[in-house]
């Protein structure tokens, strides 16, 4: 595979990118680093459809912007991939949901992945349940602008909104905005919703999440940080239904521009879990992660102290 070559573009192009404002703390935003520069090769992703089966090719090259890479905080070259993912293209509800477990969430439609997930963990301990969340701010991970960064096999991958690629899909209005599809099928949207699911003439707005940081005290031993819950770690956060526009798997029923006739769909939101943590219908196994498949899995992120040298 040959290592993509950055190309600086222009100041516009950047000032694009931030465009959308985001519920994250300012400690976050201030390690975000820019999205400035261009790749080559360029992106390719084709989508094709046949009977029940949506077949996904790409080389996980976005079409936009990236940051730098390796940068002081993500030791990792942005490298090709080879990407083949299979989902439904008639996807069925499941009777429970299926909870994402070090696995992507879905692909863009430029062929990056979602992957919102980490393997940073409260001392370092995997066994532990105190995995920190990549957009609290209180970990550093080297992501850009675009809420992503690199993992050890070189694949650039969203943590949250994929902004630029919002903007480009968005025209930077808000609309309903097609970005992606999940692991089993249904579509992937971002931030923007009508305001009546099933009325498209409703007009529309930015979708909530159901979920909160919990009130107290986290344990605190030798295994349990201590101190309020705050959103460091993803079970520092509560779903209560009802409380915003999206279910425990960050998505709803409703009719889309796509799906004139009405969808279940997920939404990419700027509060947590900005990309869904649950799965509604059943991902299909091409996205799990085996060993063996070469480039055609995405490792999971490897916490600074155990990540190869390049």
């Amino acid at each position: 595979m040959r290592r993509p070559r950055l190309l600086t573009t222009n100041s516009l192009l950047h000032l694009l990118i931030a465009t959308i404002a985001t519920a994250h703390s300012s400690r976050l935003h201030e390690q975000l680093v820019s999205a400035n520069q261009m790749l080559t090769p360029a992106s390719s992703c084709t989508i094709t459809t046949t009977g029940t089966q949506r077949v996904i090719e790409a080389n996980g090259i976005p079409t936009h912007p990236v940051g730098a890479f390796p940068n002081r905080r993500n030791p990792h070259t942005i490298r090709e991939q080879r990407y083949y993912f299979r989902i439904p293209s008639q996807p069925d509800i499941a009777d429970q949901p299926t909870p994402l477990i070090r696995q992507p969430f879905g692909i863009a439609l430029n062929g990056v992945l979602f992957d919102p997930g980490t393997a940073e963990y409260y001392q370092r301990d995997r066994n532990s349940k105190w995995n920190y969340e990549a957009l609290s701010g209180q970990i550093s991970l080297g992501l850009d602008e675009n809420h992503a960064h690199v993992q050890p096999n070189g694949a650039y991958h969203y943590h949250g909104l994929p902004t630029a690629l919002f903007n480009e899909r968005s025209g930077d209005n808000e609309q309903m905005t097609l970005l992606g599809w999940a692991a089993d099928g249904f579509p992937i949207y971002g931030l923007f919703g009508y305001k009546d699911p099933y009325n498209a003439s409703s007009g529309v707005s930015k979708l909530k999440s159901s979920y909160r940081v919990k009130q107290g005290k986290r344990g605190s031993t030798h295994r349990a940080p201590g101190g309020k819950y705050d959103g460091t770690f993803t079970i520092d956060y509560e779903y209560v239904q009802g409380l915003g526009d999206l279910d425990e798997c960050g998505g709803r029923f409703g009719v889309t521009p796509e799906f004139t006739s009405g969808t279940y769909y997920y939404v990419l939101t700027d509060d947590y879990p900005f990309i869904p943590r649950m799965f509604r219908g059943i991902p299909d196994p091409s996205f799990e992660r085996r060993r063996g498949r070469g480039n055609r899995r995405s490792q999971t992120d490897v916490p600074p102290d155990r990540r190869p040298k390049l």
